[in-house]
């Protein structure tokens, strides 16, 4: 007599052993997405990558952003990227690892760019983030700031901002008794 329960027991004690011995499974949505939004990913110059757990570990991984033009121009911005296992329904998780005086940008490091918010969708990518952070530096948006005295003082002496933050950016100083370290490409 065959006891059918005993067979299941070891079909599934073997799916168990297997999973645990490191036996390669499934990738998951994310990472799949995630690959493939590195695939497409094409790069300028003024933007570098980097993925300090390896090149096959996708889903943590660092951007430097070294802005060319405007304001921000001459500096190197760093941020960390966190892929959630519930991308690409779940916006990456992104923090700017650079002090930088911007209205955009609190002291944290935590960014208000409306993508990385209410407005991520699924179709949106991982390039689409990275050029979203290119134009924060580009034209900063003092009407919806996380810096709420950055964004006071852009509006209301643009000049004198841009000399606080080129300032910041090739010398380091201190902005309303705030320390910004040099930050220079």
């Amino acid at each position: 007599m065959l006891k059918l329960f005993s067979v299941k027991d070891k079909q599934k004690q073997q799916q168990e052993a297997n999973a645990g011995a490191g036996k390669p499974g499934k990738l998951s949505a994310g990472e799949l997405r995630i690959q493939k939004d590195m695939a497409e990913l094409n790069l300028p110059p003024n933007i570098t990558i980097s993925f300090p757990d390896g090149k096959d570990k996708l889903m943590h991984f660092f951007i430097a952003i070294r802005p060319d033009e405007g304001i921000y121009r001459g500096g190197k911005f760093n941020f960390e990227f966190n892929i959630p296992t519930g991308y690409p329904h779940d916006a990456p998780k992104v923090l700017c690892t650079t002090k930088v005086y911007h209205p955009n940008i609190d002291l944290e490091g935590k960014i208000c760019l409306n993508i990385l918010r209410e407005d991520w969708k699924p179709v949106l990518s991982i390039s689409s983030v990275i050029y979203g952070l290119q134009f924060l530096f580009l034209d900063p948006n003092p009407d919806d700031p996380l810096n709420k005295e950055a964004a006071q003082m852009f509006v209301d002496n643009p000049r004198q901002f841009e000399q606080y933050v080129q300032r910041a950016i090739h010398y380091g100083t201190y902005i309303n008794n705030v320390h910004f370290p040099s930050c220079t490409a």
